[in-house]
């Protein structure tokens, strides 16, 4: 789910780096130490994900996992993302150097509510300290369902400032990823079962997204 080089007007690049750039700015300050292993984690898990291709037709499709990476990182998934997407176009030209700003705001946004999502009500500790399966796996499907389908509507969204190009390719590329949706959510889904069920406090850092620099623990 990138977007090419060539494709997108030059002020529409140059937002989505400053958009990108704040929103990386705002996680970087509220990054502790301890958060530090997760996000690797994370990044590598991103990145990864895009090198195993299925051909469909005419393109191919990868998985994205931004929907698991925003339910583990939480309000941080901004950074993940953003060196994922770097990663991705520099080493194997996935998408575009001019448009990295935009992709990463593509996939980053919907991260970003995936992990809301999850952590507020998925993952919510009950009256005896633990969580609910059965919720867990559901805010995973959705958070990972989800993020794929409004990554695709923010895609339709930003491709309204596109040429001609964009739009002969796209309905494709949609028909090919309609299914991604579906299989993102089942991923996720487990994920974040498994998660909950063996060591929830992975979702207890940020839980309140609240604003401002995190403190670190003693």
């Amino acid at each position: 789910m990138h977007i090419s080089d060539g494709l997108l007007p030059a002020p529409v690049c140059v937002v989505g780096f400053a958009a990108t750039g704040a929103l990386t700015l705002v996680s970087l300050r509220r990054t502790r130490d301890r958060d530090i292993p997760r996000l690797a984690l994370m990044t590598s898990a991103f990145f990864a994900a895009s090198l195993l291709h299925v051909r469909i037709g005419a393109t191919s499709v990868h998985l994205l996992l931004h929907g698991l990476v925003g339910a583990v990182v939480g309000p941080l998934a901004v950074i993940p993302i953003a060196v994922g997407v770097f990663l991705q176009a520099l080493l194997f030209a996935h998408g575009g150097i001019t448009t990295m700003g935009v992709n990463a705001v593509v996939m980053g946004i919907p991260a970003l509510l995936a992990g809301w999502l999850v952590r507020r009500w998925g993952v919510r500790r009950n009256s005896t300290g633990g969580t609910s399966g059965s919720r867990a796996g559901a805010a995973g499907f959705l958070a990972g369902t989800g993020a794929t389908i409004m990554s695709l509507g923010l895609l339709l969204l930003v491709g309204l400032t596109a040429g001609r190009p964009f739009f002969t390719a796209i309905g494709a590329f949609l028909v090919a990823h309609a299914p991604l949706a579906f299989v993102e959510g089942l991923v996720t889904a487990a994920s974040v079962t498994f998660l909950a069920r063996v060591k929830p406090e992975v979702f207890d850092a940020h839980e309140a997204f609240a604003c401002g620099p995190a403190a670190d623990s003693v």
